[in-house]
C-alpha cells in the first residue's frame, strides 16, 4: 500500500513547492472518494506523463468539494484524455500557453451544472463545424453559427433550471443565456478552443442578470452571445450598451469571468449566491467605458406646487436612498418667498433616490434621479405625487424577470400601507403560481420531500369550501418502534378516523418507524411544506390548517404543536404521552386533550391530567391566552371508541390569528428561526430559550435572555407603521422610530414562507 507521500514521489510532484500539502488537504476533503482521485493521479501520470500530471494536480486543486467527494477516476481521465488529443489535434490548441490550456481547456464543468461526460459527443459535432477554421476565432465562430441548430437548442424561459448541463438542455430542447452559455464553453473546450463562461449578475440598470461566453485568441479575450452568431466576428452583441454601465466596484454589477484555478473572489451565481465555490476574474474594464459610471455632485433645486398653475406649497421634502434612508430634508417656500427662492438637495448623478413628500400630515412621493452633474430644479406638483414611492407597476416588471434573478433587483425604498396590500397580493400570486408549478410532481404524487426525508399521505375530502378558504386537517397516526407493516397499518387506519363537516383530511404516513416518529427534526420541515402545498395547490387557507394525532400521533402533536403554534389554527391530542414538550409555545394556539381514563400505559392518563392543570395555570396568568380543554373519559382505555370526535367541531370554530398581540416563544431542542412575527438571525437560535413579546398601542416589550439579536417582522395588522414604534428588551428601551414598509421585507417574508397572511411589510433588526 502506497502512502500519499509515495504518490507525490512518483508523480514527481515534491519538487513543486507546496504541491504536496496542496493535494494532501484536498484528498483530505475528498474523504471516502479520496481513492478515486488517488487513482486518477497516479494514471494521468503513467498514462500521460508530465503534462498529464500537471493537468491532473491542476483540475484537483481547483475542484469544489462536492466533486472531490463524489467523481470517479474513470470520468475524470477521460475528461483529460480527450483535452489532451484536442491539443494535439488542433494548430491553435497546440499555440496556447500552457496556464490558459489548463484553466480554460482542460476543466470538465464551468458552473455548478450537473457533471457529465460531453467532450466526446461535443468533439464529434464541432470537429465537423470547425474543419478549415485557422484559428480559435474562426472556430468560436463556426460552433456558434451551426452547433445550437444541429442539436436543437435554443433561447427559452421555460426550461427546468438556468444552471443546466448540456444533456438537460439537449433534453429539453431549450435553455436560458446560462444553459447555452455552458453548452457553447463545453463545445469550444471539446476542440481545443479556450473558453469561460461570463456575466453579471444584475446589470447595473437593474433588469435583470445575464450570462455569456469569453474565447481566448493570441493573448486576448473576446465575448459572443451563446447562440447569438453575428456575422461581424466577435465583440458584437446586443447587451455591450448594458456592459458598458457596469460597475467594477459594485459585484452585483460588476462583470464577471469564471476560472478554475482559485483567485481569491468568485463568480456570483445568482441561481445559488451562496455557493462560492466556482472561482471568479472580474473583467469589468474590458466593457465599462474608462470613466463613464463614476458619480458626480448634483445640486437640485426643489418647489413644491398646489396643482398645475397654482400656488406654491410650503411642505416638508426628504431625499432617501434606495434602502430608505433619510439623506437629506429641507420646506419648500410658498407664499410671498421669492419664486427664485428655493430649498436645495444634494445628490450624486446616476442613483436612484426616492422623495418623501408630507403636507398637512398627508404624505406622498416621487422617484428621482440626478441625470446630469451641476445645478438643476425639479418641480413636484401635489396631485401628481403618488401615494406610495414603488409604483405597482414596478413591482410588475419586477416579478416578470426570471425567479433566480428578482432577488438583486428588488424594488427599493419605503412604501405606503395601500401600496404594501398590494405589492403582498402581487408577489403572492406570482409566487404561489410557481410553486404550483413547481410541486405539482409532489402534490400528484402525494408525497411531501424535505430535510432529506421523503413522507407519503393519503387524503380525503369533505364538503365544500371556496378557494383560499378550504381547511386542512393533519392526522398523525400511532404505532412507532414497530415493525413497517405495522405502522403501514396504522397509517392506513388513521384516515378513516375523523370527518370534518368541511375540509381536507391528510394522514401522512412518518418517514421512520422509530419510536419518537412524530417528532424528530425533520417532521417539522415535512409539514412546512405539506402545508404550503395544499395552500398552493387546493386552496387552503393557511389560518385554517388543525393538528391532531392519535397514540404516537398524539405524541407528535404534544411536541409539534408548541412549537408550530403559529402553523395552526387548533390541535387536538388523542391518547399520546408529551415527553419532554413544553407547554409555553401554545400561548396563542387553542389545545385539546383526550385521553382514557384506564389508558394507564406510560402514565398517559395522568400526565394528560397535569398537563391540563399546567395549562390552567398557565391562563390564569395570561387570561387571554392558553385556551385549551382536557377530556378524560373514564371508562375507556387506550381506544376511545371514537368519543374523541367531538374535537373536530370545537376545533373547526376556531382560525389562526397571524398577528397576535402577545407572543411567548419557547425553543425545544428542535430550534427554529421564526415564530408569529419575531424571528432571530440565522445560526442564532439556542434550545431551552423563551422569549416574550406583547405589543401595547405603539410600543413592543420584549424580554428574554441570553439573545445575541431579534427581528421584529412588523405589520399595520399589529400596529400603525405609519407612526414612530418604541422597543425594549427587559425593560431597556433600544429603539425609538419609524419602521418603514418596503416591498423588501414582504419579499423576504415570502420566501421563508409562502404564507401571505403572515407576510410582514416591515422588519427591525435589533442587535445586543
Amino acid at each position: 500500500m502506497k502512502t500519499m507521500g509515495a504518490i507525490l514521489l512518483g508523480l514527481g510532484l515534491i519538487s513543486w513547492a507546496g504541491a504536496e500539502t496542496e493535494i494532501e488537504k484536498r484528498l483530505a476533503v475528498a474523504g471516502d472518494n479520496a481513492g478515486q482521485i488517488k487513482t486518477f493521479l497516479e494514471s494521468a501520470r503513467e498514462g500521460y506523463g508530465k503534462v498529464g500530471e500537471k493537468a491532473a494536480v491542476f483540475l484537483v486543486e481547483g475542484m469544489p468539494e462536492s466533486d472531490l467527494k463524489s467523481l470517479q477516476s474513470e470520468f475524470l481521465l477521460e475528461n483529460l484524455q480527450l483535452a489532451l488529443k484536442a491539443r494535439e489535434e488542433f494548430a491553435w490548441a497546440k499555440a496556447l500557453p500552457e496556464a490558459v490550456f489548463l484553466n480554460d481547456v482542460v476543466p470538465y464543468a464551468s458552473l455548478d451544472e450537473t457533471r457529465e461526460a460531453w467532450r466526446k459527443k461535443f468533439y464529434a459535432q464541432c470537429a465537423e463545424l470547425v474543419k478549415g477554421c485557422k484559428t480559435s476565432t474562426e472556430a468560436a465562430q463556426a460552433i456558434n453559427a451551426g452547433l445550437f441548430k444541429l442539436i436543437n437548442v435554443h433561447y427559452n424561459t421555460g426550461r427546468k433550471a438556468p444552471n443546466q448541463s448540456p444533456a438537460e438542455s439537449i433534453e429539453l430542447g431549450k435553455a436560458t443565456c446560462t444553459g447555452l452559455s455552458i453548452i457553447m464553453v463545453d463545445a469550444c473546450r471539446a476542440v481545443g478552443v479556450p473558453a469561460r463562461v461570463a456575466g453579471t449578475a444584475l446589470w447595473s440598470n437593474k433588469r435583470g442578470n445575464h450570462t455569456w461566453v469569453e474565447v481566448y485568441d493570441s493573448g486576448t479575450w473576446y465575448f459572443t452571445g451563446a447562440d447569438e452568431y453575428n456575422k461581424g466576428g466577435l465583440n458584437r452583441a446586443w447587451f455591450v450598451g448594458d456592459a458598458s454601465k457596469a460597475i467594477a466596484d459594485d459585484w452585483r454589477h460588476a462583470i464577471w469571468a469564471t476560472s478554475w484555478k482559485k483567485t481569491g473572489t468568485h463568480f456570483p451565481m445568482v441561481w445559488s449566491l451562496e455557493n462560492k465555490e466556482v472561482a471568479g476574474v472580474n473583467v469589468t474594464s474590458r466593457y465599462a467605458k474608462e470613466g463613464g459610471n463614476k458619480a458626480k455632485d448634483a445640486t437640485i433645486y426643489l418647489r413644491v406646487w398646489e396643482k398645475q398653475g397654482g400656488a406654491r406649497l410650503a411642505a416638508k421634502v426628504e431625499l432617501m436612498d434606495g434602502s430608505g434612508k433619510v439623506l437629506q430634508s429641507v420646506t419648500s417656500k410658498a407664499g410671498t418667498t421669492d419664486l427664485n427662492d428655493m430649498p436645495t438637495l444634494k445628490a450624486k448623478t446616476g442613483r436612484a433616490y426616492q422623495l418623501r413628500v408630507t403636507h398637512e400630515g398627508k404624505v406622498r412621493w416621487a422617484q428621482f434621479e440626478a441625470v446630469k452633474e451641476g445645478e438643476g430644479t425639479v418641480e413636484l406638483v401635489w396631485p401628481e405625487l403618488g401615494k406610495g414611492n414603488v409604483p405597482l407597476k414596478s413591482v410588475k416588471e419586477w416579478l416578470a424577470l426570471l425567479p433566480e434573478e428578482r432577488h438583486l433587483s428588488v424594488p427599493t425604498g419605503v412604501i405606503s400601507e395601500e401600496d404594501a396590500i398590494g405589492a403582498s397580493q402581487l408577489i403572492w400570486e406570482t409566487l404561489s403560481k410557481e410553486l404550483k408549478d413547481e410541486r405539482k410532481a409532489e402534490v400528484e404524487a402525494k408525497v411531501v420531500k424535505a430535510a432529506g426525508k421523503e413522507m407519503k399521505y393519503l387524503e380525503k375530502w369533505f364538503g365544500k369550501a371556496k378557494t383560499g378558504e378550504r381547511s386542512l386537517w393533519i392526522s398523525m397516526h400511532g404505532g412507532g418502534g414497530a415493525p413497517p407493516r405495522v405502522n403501514e397499518q396504522q397509517w392506513h387506519n388513521q384516515i378513516r378516523l375523523y370527518a370534518p363537516a368541511e375540509g381536507i383530511v391528510v394522514a401522512p404516513r412518518a418517514p421512520t418507524d422509530t419510536w419518537n416518529l412524530w417528532h424528530q427534526g425533520h417532521i417539522d420541515d415535512l409539514f412546512d411544506r405539506l402545508i404550503s402545498n395544499f395552500v398552493v395547490a387546493h386552496g387552503v387557507s393557511p389560518d385554517r390548517v388543525y393538528l391532531m394525532g392519535y397514540s404516537a400521533g398524539g405524541d407528535g402533536v404534544y411536541q409539534l404543536a408548541p412549537r408550530m403554534a403559529d402553523r395552526f389554527a387548533a390541535a387536538s391530542m388523542m391518547a399520546g404521552h408529551p415527553n419532554n414538550a413544553n407547554p409555553l409555545g401554545l400561548r396563542n394556539l387553542p389545545f385539546m386533550i383526550f385521553v382514557g381514563g384506564k389508558d394507564g400505559a406510560y402514565s398517559r392518563n395522568k400526565v394528560a391530567v397535569q398537563w391540563g392543570e399546567k395549562l390552567a395555570k398557565l391562563r390564569a396568568g395570561d387570561v387571554k391566552g392558553y385556551e385549551h380543554k382536557v377530556t378524560v373519559y373514564p371508562e375507556f382505555g387506550h381506544w376511545m371508541n371514537g368519543k374523541d370526535r367531538e374535537a373536530l367541531p370545537w376545533m373547526a370554530a376556531r382560525t389562526r390569528n397571524p398577528w397576535p398581540k402577545k407572543i411567548v416563544w419557547h425553543q425545544s431542542g428542535r430550534t427554529h428561526e421564526r415564530f408569529y412575527w419575531l424571528s432571530v438571525p440565522k445560526g442564532s437560535a439556542t434550545g431551552g430559550q423563551t422569549v416574550s413579546a406583547e405589543v401595547k398601542g405603539q410600543r413592543i416589550e420584549v424580554s428574554g435572555d441570553g439573545l445575541k439579536g431579534i427581528n421584529l417582522r412588523l405589520s399595520d395588522a399589529l400596529l400603525n407603521l405609519d407612526e414612530p414604534v418604541v422597543v425594549s428588551m427587559n425593560g431597556k428601551e433600544v429603539f425609538q422610530g419609524k419602521v418603514e414598509r418596503t416591498v423588501q421585507a414582504i419579499w423576504d417574508s415570502l420566501q421563508q414562507r409562502p404564507d401571505v397572511k403572515s407576510a410582514a411589510t416591515g422588519i427591525l433588526e435589533l442587535k445586543f
